[in-house]
């Protein structure tokens, strides 16, 4: 599936701001299953010096420095993602037969230390969830992931709130409902909770829905054998070929699309526009 992507975040002061070193987060990620054909950034004003680098996760991010007095930000990015993952099971697994919580080798354990938790440490609101869910699955590993999103899908309500950091765990579990950044952690605290190592992913999800287009928020299970497999709760599915991630990380505010502060007495008003389009990549000729 070829995925176009057109996004704009613009950020209005109601006076002029000095604007501190920003972050930004909006590169497609590439890989066995998605291949970047294009993409483009650019920022109003521009920045007195800018950098693209890897951070910790291996997200691909852009540092930018600005000088002198503004009264908007602009961010705007255009890419092309041809994806190819559709069949989101097809690996052959490791040690499936081990039941949940689950118990990774201990040098994995080390190395997956980030993006795991102790089982305890969950409110009990969460861990009654998990555990509802590893019945459920007959304490499957691999059947827990994908019941588990659709658990969420199935039984909360998903809304929009475009800016916000996600609430805790036991907040959406008491509401019943969340923005799809709240439900991706929910998710990913279960999965912890079950011992499996999660991570929060942030991008772009192509839909049938007539609904506007906006980032989108899920997650990441990591499986012996299959790597680190996407879940999104707030559609209930194991991701294929309509999920674009441009960020993955242990916390949330690690995947964040656009970080960075101003210094000026204003108050900010957030714009943000999206829109996604798919079509399907024709096949090669033999």
């Amino acid at each position: 599936m070829t995925i176009t992507i057109r996004h704009r975040t613009t950020y209005t002061f109601d006076a002029p701001v000095f604007l501190e070193p920003h972050v930004i987060r909006l590169h497609p990620r590439a890989g066995a299953a998605a291949r970047l054909v294009d993409f483009g950034l650019d920022l109003e004003p521009a920045p007195a010096v800018r950098a693209e680098n890897l951070d910790l996760d291996g997200n691909v991010v852009t540092h930018a420095w600005f000088e002198g007095l503004t009264a908007t930000l602009t961010v705007r990015t255009h890419a092309t993602v041809e994806t190819s993952n559709t069949d989101p099971f097809r690996f052959l697994a490791v040690d499936a037969d081990r039941s949940l919580p689950y118990a990774y080798a201990p040098d994995l354990a080390h190395r997956l230390r980030p993006c795991r938790s102790a089982p305890d440490v969950a409110h009990p609101a969460v861990r009654e969830l998990a555990l509802d869910v590893a019945r459920e699955s007959s304490r499957n590993p691999l059947a827990f992931p994908l019941d588990l999103a659709r658990r969420l899908h199935e039984r909360f309500s998903l809304e929009r709130r475009q800016d916000g950091p996600p609430l805790a765990p036991h907040e959406t579990v008491a509401r019943r409902r969340g923005a799809c950044r709240d439900l991706a952690v929910l998710f990913i605290e279960c999965c912890r909770t079950m011992g499996l190592a999660a991570r929060f992913v942030s991008g772009y999800a192509h839909t049938d829905s007539a609904s506007p287009n906006d980032l989108h928020a899920w997650a990441e299970v990591y499986l012996v054998g299959g790597g680190w497999r996407a879940y999104d709760p707030s559609y209930g599915v194991a991701v294929a070929d309509r999920h674009v991630t441009v960020a993955a990380a242990p916390e949330p505010g690690d995947a964040a699309p656009i970080t960075g502060t101003f210094r000026g007495h204003a108050t900010s008003r957030l714009h943000v526009e999206v829109r996604v389009r798919a079509a399907s990549t024709a096949a090669p000729p033999a």
